[in-house]
């Protein structure tokens, strides 16, 4: 575990979501997630993500994916985005807008907090609803024919979080002068790079990965 953290730090990212120490010793891969009673084939495939291969959906159906963890996964990753990631952007913004005082400044500062609001809509969205639905199927504690609920109207209402953040990305790379600041605004891009890459592996794991499993799911329960 030790060589894959060396070739690819964004693993401790990865490893954060799923609460594992990041002080690894020479442990395996395997070793480390029974020890931190994790799914190996879960870690296997979201690790492969950060390494930039994408599983198809074959791949995900032809194993037994615990949705627990996947679920706690997603959460955790959650909690990073409303509560570091996030703010750290818009802390950026905020310091330069209190360096450049501008209009264009001012543009993204209001385009990023109504684009967050959007974001806190979504994931809660997820966190009280999706979620809860989901592990409840997992466990089959759901009456499948009674509920209401479904992954198809999770599907209908899975909002792209990605596209704007994009643009935000773009506004400032192709629109926005700054006088100076660069050290400030380079940090800024560097953060939206960054988030926008964990939010495009974060929507193929709930796309992909859950929510196929989720309709597997119902679709058993259903006969």
């Amino acid at each position: 575990m030790l060589d894959l953290i060396n070739e690819n730090p964004s693993l401790l990212l990865l490893m954060e979501y799923f609460e594992i120490d990041h002080a690894v010793n020479d442990m395996t891969v395997q070793e480390l997630c029974r020890k931190n009673k994790i799914d190996l084939d879960v870690f296997l495939i979201f690790s492969n993500l950060y390494n930039d291969f994408h599983p198809n959906l074959q791949e995900v159906m032809g194993t037994d994916l615990d949705v627990q963890v996947i679920i706690k996964f997603l959460k955790n990753s959650h909690n990073y985005y409303k509560n570091d990631k996030y703010p750290e952007i818009k802390q950026y913004i905020n310091q330069l807008y209190n360096h450049q005082n501008s209009s264009d400044v001012k543009r993204v500062e209001v385009f990023f907090n109504d684009y967050f609001n959007e974001v806190l809509e979504h994931l809660d969205y997820e966190d009280k609803v999706a979620f809860p639905y989901f592990k409840q199927l997992s466990e089959q504690k759901v009456d499948i024919k009674k509920c209401v609920f479904s992954s198809n109207e999770y599907r209908v209402h899975h909002t792209d979080i990605e596209t704007k953040l994009s643009d935000l990305k773009n506004l400032l790379l192709k629109h926005i002068s700054l006088n100076k600041d660069y050290i400030l605004r380079r940090k800024l891009l560097s953060a939206l790079f960054e988030l926008e890459r964990n939010l495009n592996i974060h929507s193929i794991i709930e796309e992909v990965i859950l929510l196929p499993l989720i309709e597997e799911i119902e679709n058993k329960l259903k006969r």
